[in-house]
């Protein structure tokens, strides 16, 4: 079965999926929020951002001083279309499976 168009490598490990799609859902998502949603540590979300923001994906922006700075996380319309191409993609391969699989049991 060959992977179908869309299907994006850097997208696909589960963590990275996970994120652009609490990513996907909002405009911008504190970092704070993504990494207790995700249950990740700081510098293991910050690795998975950083490939994301490499990639063209991602945004970052860093807002306030001090004990107050946040950092704001989103996804860039290169990186939403990805996502959704990739999203197409799982849906193409699942519904081959499907169909194969209702071939395959001889009823």
């Amino acid at each position: 079965m060959t992977t179908p168009p869309g299907f994006d490598e850097l997208i696909h490990p589960p963590t990275r999926l996970s994120l652009m799609a609490l990513l996907a859902a909002t405009e911008w998502a504190e970092f704070s929020f993504l990494k207790e949603s995700l249950e990740l540590t700081d510098s293991a979300l910050s690795k998975q951002v950083s490939t994301l923001a490499d990639a063209g994906y991602a945004e970052v922006r860093k807002e306030g001083a001090g004990r107050r700075r946040r950092t704001l996380v989103t996804l860039t319309p290169q990186g939403r279309t990805a996502f959704d191409s990739h999203v197409e993609a799982l849906r193409q391969l699942v519904s081959r499976a499907t169909s194969a699989s209702g071939r395959a049991g001889g009823e």
